[in-house]
């Protein structure tokens, strides 16, 4: 899990609607467009793969193929129209049509992300389509209600299953397809790639993750492969794969393929795992009614520290991730856990490109000094651990069910919500139990470190909230803050800048935690929203807001030493690559 996009789009839109584009502009000029680009400062990913063998050097170059692969597949999901819109809109050589074809890579498709998903150009719908490829564009939620209603129990699985589309068949009635002959050249050539990957490492679990997931391509089955995916320790941590489901914003079902090739920061990752052997304790004291804490979590929970080489498919569209919690299968996470990676080197370009200038701008001059890498860091770790905490498996009106099922389309703000204030909520266990928990030097404690902790969080918040509405850490973060706002935890100065209050910080963030697992734990769709509905951002917040509009949103990574290992022969990268580029030479100031 880690962000991307649903619900309550008529309470969100207009607050959050970027200064830069509105609701009826779906054809920005060259000018217009050039702005919206600049907000992702160009950032090359350059990693020191110096240090694998020689069959890992060569297996890596496979896998970075593998991923551009689902780059395909990930915009083939997104709109039936997207790949033959994209080769019309590189074949335009004027400089409008190249600056399109750059925005429109950066975006995988030809809606903006920071704009509440709408079209940058004109003849596509003017806004990504709900169900995005996963269903008919025509479909409404009732008529797919309706229909599964009707089907054995086995096929409704099958329908709300995270691996089928919904496609028309004759008469118009509603089929399930699975992803495995939806996507199945695609998939072939993928699979292909990672067993020849396989073939060239000596590293055990990593040959084995290859291979099993190579066989899940074609059989539709992920099971297996996940769990071969918990088991993995290898110098190269990969993630490929049909994931998160946040481009479904119709029921939240359907999970989008996406790639992560990564390289594994040994120390960083021995140093962390600490934070594993204390995810029971967190669980057994979570703020919660202690009837939904689980008393036995599943066994594994491994925490990796990667630097991250090449994304690709939905790991690689509009804002970047930094850190992802995988994989979603509940009955792997009951079994094993959940895998936590962070990627450093993502995270750091963010602090360094994007949350020191907002700090800047919207922190007291007398708090700046509090805002510091580790704790923001940490935190996205946390954030990662907590994803895996909690309510998973529940019971509603006596029928086993889990929060994903039951809140629906708007589970993904929830959970990133939850995941955020139940992170900042551990951070402050930890520190307060840490000698108990055998976390000296591990964990910092005293008051300067909850300084940095909820200071460096309070600066972060303005960076999640750029990210709009149509993102579900925007609209998570949107009622985080004016619940702590409402609660006292935060405040705003008469020069317009903020600060933590200390006094009731900490009351505030549990009360919010709990509130949060509540709803998951039963399963409540009303008060779920009645939670997002807290979100709407007010006019002294907009207009702090305002004063950070220079301060790019995020990065456009620039995956450098991935174009040196395994050069891309293909049309599609070299269009994109050119205006990038150029950008990159006329918006230097603005990345630093």
């Amino acid at each position: 899990m880690r962000g991307a996009v649903l619900m309550l789009l008529g309470l969100f839109l207009l607050p959050f609607l970027s200064p830069m584009m509105s609701a009826q502009t779906t054809n920005p000029d060259l000018q217009e467009l050039n702005r919206m680009a600049a907000r992702f400062a160009p950032t090359p990913i350059r990693v020191d793969t110096s240090g694998l063998n020689l069959g890992d050097r060569q297996a890596l170059g496979k896998l970075i193929e593998a991923a551009r692969v689902l780059d395909t597949i990930f915009m083939r999901q997104l709109w039936s129209g997207n790949l033959a819109t994209y080769e019309k809109v590189k074949a335009d050589q004027t400089p409008l049509g190249q600056a399109r074809a750059h925005y429109y890579w950066m975006q995988k498709g030809p809606w903006s992300d920071l704009d509440e998903n709408l079209a940058f150009l004109p003849g596509v719908p003017p806004r990504k389509p709900r169900g995005a490829n996963f269903y008919p564009e025509d479909m409404t939620k009732e008529e797919f209600e309706s229909k599964v209603a009707t089907l054995p129990l086995d096929q409704q699985e099958a329908a709300k299953g995270f691996f089928t589309v919904i496609r028309r068949g004759a008469g118009r009635k509603l089929t399930i397809v699975p992803f495995s002959t939806e996507y199945n050249p695609d998939l072939q050539k993928a699979a292909g790639l990672l067993r020849e990957a396989a073939g060239l490492t000596s590293n055990e679990s990593l040959k084995r993750f290859l291979n099993t997931r190579a066989d899940a391509f074609l059989s539709n089955d992920y099971y297996e492969s996940d769990l071969a995916w918990m088991d993995l320790d290898a110098p190269l941590d990969i993630t490929i794969g049909p994931y998160e489901t946040y481009n479904d914003e119709l029921f939240g079902y359907k999970a989008a393929y996406e790639a992560y090739v990564n390289l594994r920061d040994d120390a960083e990752s021995a140093k962390l795992d600490a934070f594993s052997r204390v995810l029971q304790q967190l669980e057994n004291n979570l703020p919660e009614d202690p009837q939904y804490r689980n008393a036995k979590l599943g066994t594994a929970a491994p925490i990796r520290v990667v630097n991250e080489i090449i994304a690709g498919g939905d790991g690689s569209h509009g804002v970047q991730t930094a850190a992802y919690n995988l994989p979603n299968d509940e009955r792997v996470i009951t079994q094993k856990g959940a895998k936590r990676v962070m990627l450093k080197n993502i995270s750091e370009a963010k602090f360094r490109t994007v949350l020191i200038p907002i700090a800047t701008r919207m922190i007291t001059e007398k708090s700046r000094p509090d805002v510091s890498f580790e704790p923001f860091f940490t935190h996205i770790l946390c954030h990662e651990l907590m994803h895996g905490l909690g309510p998973h498996q529940i019971t509603v009106n006596g029928q086993a069910t889990s929060p994903r099922k039951e809140l629906k389309d708007l589970y993904s703000a929830i959970e990133e919500a939850k995941a955020d204030a139940t992170g900042l909520w551990a951070l402050q266990y930890m520190i307060d139990h840490a000698q108990e928990l055998k976390l000296t030097g591990v964990v910092r404690t005293g008051e300067a470190a909850e300084r940095q902790l909820y200071t460096t969080f309070l600066a972060s918040a303005f960076r999640t909230l750029r990210f709009g509405s149509g993102d579900a850490h925007g609209k998570g973060m949107a009622m985080q803050f004016n619940y702590i706002v409402e609660k006292g935890g935060f405040i705003q100065h008469p020069d317009g800048t903020f600060a933590v209050n200390f006094s009731r910080i900490k009351q505030a963030v549990t009360d919010l935690t709990h509130d949060l697992l509540t709803v998951e734990a039963t399963g409540d769709y009303a008060g779920a929203k009645r939670m997002l509905g807290l979100g709407a951002i007010k006019p002294n917040v907009q207009a702090a807001l305002d004063r950070i509009k220079s301060v790019p949103v995020d990065i456009e990574p620039l995956y450098t030493t991935a174009d040196e290992i395994a050069p891309e022969p293909g049309a599609m990268k070299k269009a994109a690559a050119k205006p990038a580029a150029k950008k990159k030479a006329t918006t230097r100031r603005k990345r630093r």
